[in-house]
């Protein structure tokens, strides 16, 4: 049978042959691994423009002239641009100042809080003088012992009226009784405060931090001792009692105290016998010398009017002496520039050796001696105007202090940079014995930042060992250092560093003071 569909006429032949051909082509179609692709068209790069092109091409030619309104538009828009930029370059020149203090932040920290507890200090020592004294004026006072006015004493119980006013418990502040000699703060402020050390090479002894008061109404004087156990108990003690005192060297030996006798780096003399509180290691010597290290300038300019006093025979005196030291000075640090710390610490040495008495003193012939073993250049002329002055202050006994003879022919450091190497040392000496093991020496030495490493040179240990090997050589036991051999090193050091702040630092970077 034909059947015929919108104009095809089929026949059951043609059927299967449709079916048939549309059976292999599904066939085809699932067996097939690679069908065809389609084709991409080509791209025809001559079709592109140029996009500065196309914009000329969309801008018209002739534009009408803008008018004010928009130049003042613009104007207006080109300034706030220009101070947004300004702003933003601002802000960036701030953060990049901001990350340079935040990395100079930890030695600020260290420095503020070094400043915040030596004022704390300071305070605590002042109010404990001030309650000392003022305590000790009203009860102590020999006028307590007088009999007192009737009416003082109708409140007393009859059969404490036999007791001694100074026996009975009162406080201060309960108190009614006033003497002739009573002190008053009012008296007691008109003071100057300064901070002291002792001349010592006991490291023990060398690091008690001292601080004194110089009284103008009486000008006397007195010191105490800030003692700090760990980092929360502190103590403050008497170290040398209220008294006038009078110096005991130097020229101005028997002259009392004075105000222009105090500034930063004049010493102060006592004799020892007087003293019986003082530890034994100072009793040891008759003489007790303090540096003033560091006193209260402005105190010191507004009492300085209301009291001077002019001694020009001393003064000139004085200023000879210095001017007869500063020559031998001038010409032996310019040959101890480059070999200063080999000297100095084998000068301590030397000394030590030859003072069999242990009492710090030695006599002319020893000194010269020391001369030419060390091969100083100091002429004959100068050495004997040296011995004349060292041994007029010194009594005229034949014998000077060691340390004083150092001092007058090579000088010493001032006492900013000493400051530094006392708080090196006090950071190496835990147990505050005044020597330390050269293994606490090793542990504690940071050559990280020094410039031979950072620059590649030479290795932290490379370092270490030189710095430990010339220490070594400067010490009379090879594993350990005190406190006068330490010092010793550093004073060396010194002579050939002439800023200040250079040599603090290099204190600082390996110790990290």
């Amino acid at each position: 049978m034909d059947l015929e569909i919108k104009g095809v006429v089929t026949s059951p032949r043609t059927q299967t042959q449709l079916f048939s051909g549309r059976k292999n082509a599904f066939q085809q179609g699932w067996t097939t691994q690679n069908p065809c692709q389609p084709v991409v068209p080509q791209l025809d790069l001559g079709s592109l423009v140029d996009s500065d092109d196309e914009e000329q091409d969309i801008i018209p030619e002739n534009l009408p002239a803008p008018s004010s309104k928009y130049k003042q538009k613009y104007q207006q828009y080109e300034t706030e641009v220009k101070e947004g930029y300004k702003q933003y370059s601002q802000r960036n020149a701030e953060k990049a100042k901001s990350h340079i203090t935040r990395q100079q932040t930890p030695r600020n920290k260290t420095d503020k809080r070094e400043i915040v507890a030596a004022e704390k200090k300071k305070q605590a020592v002042a109010e404990q003088m001030m309650i000392d004294h003022l305590s000790r004026a009203v009860i102590s006072d020999p006028g307590q012992d007088l009999n007192i006015g009737k009416e003082e004493s109708d409140h007393i119980l009859p059969d404490s009226k036999m007791v001694p006013l100074r026996l009975r418990k009162r406080t201060l502040h309960e108190t009614k009784i006033r003497t002739n000699s009573t002190l008053t703060e009012n008296v007691l402020s008109h003071k100057v405060q300064f901070d002291g050390r002792i001349l010592s090479r006991n490291g023990r002894d060398a690091c008690r931090e001292l601080v004194g008061f110089f009284f103008v109404h009486d000008k006397s004087l007195t010191m105490y001792e800030y003692r700090q156990f760990g980092k929360n108990r502190t103590s403050v003690l008497p170290f040398i009692q209220k008294n006038i005192y009078s110096h005991q060297y130097g020229r101005r030996k028997g002259k009392q105290y004075q105000l222009g006798d105090f500034y930063i780096g004049a010493t102060l003399t006592f004799l020892s016998a007087n003293h019986p509180s003082l530890p034994k290691s100072m009793k040891e010597n008759i003489l007790l010398r303090l540096r003033i290290t560091n006193i209260d300038q402005i105190a010191l300019d507004s009492l300085k009017p209301a009291s001077v006093e002019h001694e020009e025979d001393i003064i000139c005196q004085e200023a000879n002496d210095r001017r007869v030291f500063k020559a031998i000075q001038d010409v032996l640090r310019e040959n101890l520039h480059k070999r200063g710390v080999r000297i100095l610490t084998g000068l301590g040495k030397y000394f030590q050796q030859l003072d069999k008495e242990g009492n710090g003193l030695l006599d002319k012939a020893d000194f010269q001696q020391a001369i030419k073993v060390f091969h100083l250049t100091v002429s004959e002329k100068d050495f004997e105007s040296l011995w004349l002055i060292l041994n007029d202050i010194s009594n005229g006994k034949g014998k000077v202090d060691y340390g004083e003879f150092k001092r007058a022919t090579i000088g010493e450091m001032n006492e900013y940079r000493k400051s530094f190497v006392r708080k090196a040392f006090m950071k190496l000496d835990f147990n505050k014995t005044g020597i330390v093991p050269m293994i606490d020496v090793r542990k504690c030495y940071c050559a990280k930042k020094h410039p031979q490493v950072i620059s590649g040179h030479s290795t932290e240990e490379e370092i270490k060992s030189s710095f430990l090997e010339t220490l070594k050589g400067a010490c009379s036991k090879s594993d350990e250092v005190s406190y006068g051999e330490f010092e010793d090193y550093y004073e060396g050091l010194s002579i050939g560093v002439v800023g200040d702040e250079d040599f603090v630092n290099i204190l600082r970077t390996p110790w990290g003071v």
